[in-house]
Parts: C-alpha cells; structure tokens; sequence
C-alpha cells in the first residue's frame, strides 16, 4: 500500500503561555510572599501567572472563568473553619475540574489534620505554611506543574484520538468516493483546525508524469477549484509539493502546508492537500499520522468493496439478462428497468439507499421465466388459455428462486418478481391483488417494464411508437397502473425517455 512514508518539516517556534497558578489565602502577606517567591518562577521555559483571591466564594469565580489553571495553592481557614476544604469538593465535584492541582497550605494543622484530610479530599499535596520556605515552594510548584503537564498531556492525546476514532469512523462509512473525498477534507479540517480548507485530486493511472493534477473534491476557499487543476491555481511551491509527494509516493509534511499521498489496488492515485499556514502541535502531527493511516485502510477498503459490488452488480445483470435472452429479449431492457424503477424511486422521495437497492433488484423482476418451456416463451403469436396460465407461474417461479435467498437484496427481487403483474384494480396475478395492497416496489417495477417493453421489439410485436405508448399508459391509469406513477411518468415523460436513448437495444 503506498502512502505510509511521512516527511516532516521542523514546527516553527511559537511562544507557549504561561502556567496559571492560583493562589487563595486570605491573608494579603501570604500572597505578597508568594508573589515574591515565584515571580521568576519558570517551568519548561513557560513564566508564571499568578491569580490571586482573598475568599473562596472569589476563587470559585477565578475558577469557573480560568478552565486552564495549572495549580491552586490553597489555605483551609478563610470565611470558615472548612472554607478551603469546601472549595476542594467544589472544584473536584461541581466544576467539575481533575485536572488543577491543589496544594493544600495551612497555618493551623490541627484544625484540618493531614492523614484526615489526603484520605477524604481529592488534593494533591498537604503544606504546613510554617514549612513552605522559598526552596519547598519552588519544588512545590515544580512537581506541581510537572504533574499537571503529563495529566494534560495525556488528556489532549485522549481527546485527540477519540476526534481520530470519530473522524475515522465517519470516513469508514462513506460509501461513494465522492463522499469519500467530502469526509476525509472535512474531518481533516475538524482535526488540524484548518482555516482556509483543503483540496483532493484525483491521479488516474498513467505510465508516466501526470500533467496536470485534477481537483475532484474541496472545501474551504479551494471550493472553487474543483474540476480545475491544482498545479495551475495554487502558487508554484505547493505545485511542487503535489508533483513531489506523487513523484516520492508518500505523505509529504512542509511549514505551512502538507499533501498526503494514497494508491488502491486499481493503482489509481489519489493527492489531499491541506494548507495554507497551518500550525499543528507534536500531539497534532501523531493525530494526522494516525488518522492518514486509517484513511490509507478506509480508502482501500472503498475500493474493494466496489470491486466486490461491481462483480456483484454484473453477475444480476448476467442472470437477469440470461433469463431476458431465453425470451428473445435484450440485456440492456433489464438494465433500463432498474434505472427506470430508481427514477421513479426518488421522484417519490424514497431514500437514496432505497432507490438504489430498486435499481439492483427490479432487473430480476422476470427470472422465473427460466422455468417457462421455449415453446410457450418464445411463441410468435397469442398464447393459449392453457400456455397463458403456464407463462403466468413466471411470477410465482421468479419468487421462489429468488426468495430461498436471504439477502436483503435478493428478497426485495423475490418481492419484485411476484408482484409485477398484479394491477391496480385487482386484475392481475398470480394474487390478484389491488390498489395498495400490491408492495410500491412490485407497482414501480410494472409501470417501468411496461413502459420500456412497448418501446422495445419483441417476438411477437413491433416497438410502439411514443405517442401510442402515452395514450395507452394514460388509458390504463388507475386499471393497470397506480395513478400516482402514472402522473410521475407524464411530469416527467422526456426524463424517461431518455434513458431508453441512453441505453439502446
């Protein structure tokens, strides 16, 4: 699989923030001391902020405003005995915020003894005022924060890979390339907070140097590039760096921008380019690596699941085209079936995956004409009483061959193939049944292979002209055919028609 290698370029200095610490006494000279100690203060070359509060009920506010504060240095004694204990459990269960570090400071120990106090507050260390020179409160605070820092590491890694796990699952379910495409720029975006958007471009397979990289997909300001072509629209070395990362076959990272390089099993190539200026952390980077990789997968398991579907698709056609020739009728009229009854599926506002499995089935809809003898399929002229009630077992043949299967698709054709020919006004068979009492996908399928059938030459018929072929659909509206299709048909009659253009005898 190709695509794996990753180049990186050196993330560009940026001035990280300084650590907040919260000090809450309500004496004015433990915060003057305090300030004066830790004034130079610095951790992991990042200064202090110092945030002061006199009273609990202050630092509550300080802490529902500042979700960021790295450490709290905290008196028990305030407005009462249990002030600072009170703010604990406030911290910890109200807010709620596991992240802040407490340090517990108290001038008065026996009022809020150490062992009670670790066991039943959720604070991270236990000063004595008395104890805290400048050297403790340093090391205090550097194990302080030290702690603070992993925790926060930690979480941003857990929240980054529950973003990688969602976006990634979002991208497993696209099912279209187009929405491929759409999933991985917009989830990418989400992930990298990108500002100006991202680009795809599709590399159809060649033998040699592409010239130009098509824009399939954008998002963001790029939007306006698709079908455009991206080495002509963005500036020479972004151009380059498409030409490069197709050239070298890997995912190629730069200051301000970055293009991912991916190759399926049809050896179709596929470029994103997301930029520019960028900024991405080293947690951010190991996000994008991570999440590029489960696109790598997702994007060869779209195309193998298309391959499969394909092979799928071709062997209903095969069939449902065997089960046509046996009648002297063309493959190409059960593919205009499907197409057919998947128009008329969305012109009813049937969902898309509906529509389609319409489009899959419906051309099976006369497999049971496999069990019908030559001599009465293939008759020149009118049948018989008796050959008319072996032609109609079709139905009922179709149905059982395709109903012992349990496949959702397949069933949907066994519905299909038995309900067909049942009309509107009950005059149909094999049941006889009416109105709505027929499945919508049985009345779909009628009208579409009617309508196509009096179009086509057949053994016992010229094609019908399009004018006779209305006249006599609009004769059989509410007798034959369900009223509702019959008025989608003539809203839309030169829509119809054109598929049978599309696809000739």
């Amino acid at each position: 699989m190709g695509g794996n290698a990753m180049e990186f370029a050196p993330e560009s200095p940026k001035r990280a923030p300084a650590w907040k610490v919260l000090i809450v006494d309500d004496e004015p000279e433990v915060h003057q001391v305090t300030r004066l100690v830790l004034g130079g203060f610095r951790f992991d070359n990042r200064p202090l902020e110092l945030l002061s509060a006199h009273t609990a009920r202050a630092a509550r506010d300080l802490l529902r405003e500042h979700s960021d504060i790295a450490v709290m240095l905290l008196d028990v004694v305030m407005e009462s005995d249990v002030a600072g204990l009170e703010l604990v459990r406030f911290t910890r269960l109200e807010l709620p915020n596991p992240w802040v570090r407490i340090v517990l400071r108290t001038g008065q120990p026996g009022q809020a003894p150490e062992q009670e106090v670790i066991s039943n507050y959720d604070i991270n260390d236990y000063k004595e005022k008395t104890e805290l020179t400048a050297q403790k409160l340093a090391t205090t605070m550097f194990a302080a924060l030290r702690a603070y820092r992993d925790i926060m590491i930690i979480e941003a890694n857990k929240r980054g890979l529950e973003r990688v796990i969602n976006a990634s699952a979002y991208v497993f379910s696209r099912q279209q390339s187009h929405e491929f495409a759409s999933a991985v720029l917009d989830q990418l975006a989400s992930l990298a907070g990108l500002e100006r958007g991202a680009l795809y471009c599709k590399v159809a397979p060649s033998t040699g140097d592409p010239e130009h990289f098509l824009v399939a997909a954008a998002t963001g300001e790029y939007g306006r590039y698709v079908q455009g072509h991206a080495d002509e629209k963005l500036p020479p070395h972004i151009a380059e760096s498409l030409r490069k990362a197709w050239t070298q076959k890997r995912h190629l990272f730069r200051d301000d921008h970055y293009v991912l390089h991916f190759v399926d099993s049809r050896e179709s190539e596929s470029l994103l380019y997301v930029g520019e200026a960028w900024d991405l952390s080293e947690i951010d980077y190991k996000l994008v690596e991570v999440f590029c990789t489960n696109v790598s997968i997702a994007f060869e398991n779209l195309h193998l699941n298309q391959e499969l579907f394909d092979t799928q698709l071709e062997m209903i056609h095969l069939l449902a085209g065997a089960a046509e020739t046996r009648s002297k009728e063309t493959a190409n009229h059960v593919k205009r079936v499907g197409l057919l009854a998947e128009f008329f599926a969305r012109e009813l506002g049937m969902t898309e995956r509906d529509a389609e499995a319409l489009r899959f089935a419906a051309p099976l809809h006369d497999m049971g004409k496999l069990g019908i003898p030559d001599a009465v399929l293939n008759k020149p002229g009118a049948h018989t009483p008796e050959e008319t009630t072996v032609m109609r077992t079709h139905a009922d043949i179709g149905a059982q061959m395709l109903g012992a299967s349990k496949r959702p698709l397949l069933m949907l054709a066994a519905e299909i193939a038995q309900t067909h020919h049942e009309n509107w006004d009950g005059s149909g068979y094999p049941r006889g049944l009416r109105g709505e009492e027929i499945p919508l996908t049985g009345r779909i399928t009628m009208l579409a292979d009617v309508f196509d059938a009096l179009g086509s030459a057949r053994c016992y018929k010229q094609p019908w002209p399009m004018d006779q072929i209305r006249t006599y659909i609009e004769q059989q509206r509410g007798i034959k055919f369900d009223p509702k299709l019959v008025d989608i048909l003539f809203a839309k009659w030169r829509e119809a028609e054109n598929v049978r253009r599309r696809l000739p005898d």
